[in-house]
């Protein structure tokens, strides 16, 4: 049985100035920024799953 989803926080103060800063950092980002950002993150998950032995 699938549990329930719980409520978003709000977010009050230094958390909500902070998200919405990166928020709009996200959408100033232009296509190559997004693109760099994107092959840098995938480096690192494979990086990462090289190092991890998953057992199923």
């Amino acid at each position: 049985m699938a549990r329930p989803i719980k409520e978003t926080p709000i977010l009050y103060g230094k958390a909500a100035r902070k998200f919405e800063e990166e928020m709009q950092r996200v959408e100033n980002m232009t296509r190559e920024e997004r693109m760099a950002n994107r092959k840098k993150v995938e480096e690192g998950c494979s990086a990462f799953l090289k190092t991890v032995k998953v057992c199923i």
